[in-house]
């Protein structure tokens, strides 16, 4: 049975990831960090092993690691996000979204590799986001986090395709998320409307494109997006 380690699993697309993985009968082990209460319902609905962990301190991430044990496809998902303008984001909000988005993917990733690479066969997925390939405004530090992922993830499969490890990555578009929250009715509308699928995705279907990429055995470095068409 392969394990697969799922990162900020207690709620939205990582949620969705722990349920998809869990009914097709693989070993499933998430982290999360504030949402104890929504980790531990999700692990008694699944039978996934929760891991408190804090992704932006790289010792915690050592630890949860040694925790979870051998790995054999990751899913780095975790992330935040800030809105506003980058006039007014403080030193401490951007460290703190660089580490929980681009350096937490590098280290969980380090981390779990040596096993991957000993059995010559590992998957790891990324989740970034659109906004890392096209930018967003007013979220410039977000779409510096995340397209650093998509740098990270092509580098990487290169580095590691020898030793029979894939890495790919997703790109979500507006997913119907608690990172979206923030958004208006209207908001939301104005974005399903220039979605050519007239609509907000569902964090199950970004889910779906994490199984198919842990699974697609001759798909490696791609950034697959999931975004209803918004950036085509």
């Amino acid at each position: 049975m392969k394990h697969v380690l799922i990162t900020g699993g207690s709620r939205g697309i990582g949620a969705a990831c722990v349920e998809a993985f869990a009914k097709r009968g693989y070993k499933v082990t998430f982290t999360y960090n504030k949402s104890e209460d929504a980790a531990v319902a999700l692990a008694e609905k699944t039978g996934a092993t929760p891991i408190f962990c804090d992704l932006a301190v790289v010792e915690n991430i050592e630890a949860a690691i040694k925790e979870a044990g051998e790995v054999d496809i990751l899913i780095n998902n975790a992330g935040v996000s800030h809105v506003g303008l980058i006039t007014d984001i403080s030193e401490e909000e951007y460290r703190y979204l660089m580490a929980v988005n681009t350096d937490a993917p590098f280290f969980v990733s380090r981390g779990v590799l040596p096993h991957m690479i000993r059995q010559q066969w590992g998957a790891i997925v990324n989740i970034s986001s659109m906004w890392g390939a096209v930018g967003a405004s007013c979220e410039v530090a977000y779409s510096a986090s995340k397209a650093a992922v998509i740098g990270f993830t092509k580098a990487l499969a290169k580095e590691v395709g020898p030793s029979g490890v894939r890495v790919n990555c997703i790109l979500p578009g507006v997913i119907a998320t608690d990172m979206n929250a923030h958004l208006s009715e209207e908001d939301l509308k104005v974005l399903a409307d220039e979605t050519p699928l007239c609509r907000i995705g569902r964090p199950e279907e970004v889910a779906e494109a994490a199984v198919y990429l842990a699974e697609a055995t001759f798909v490696t470095g791609q950034c697959l997006s999931v975004d209803g068409g918004f950036i085509g």
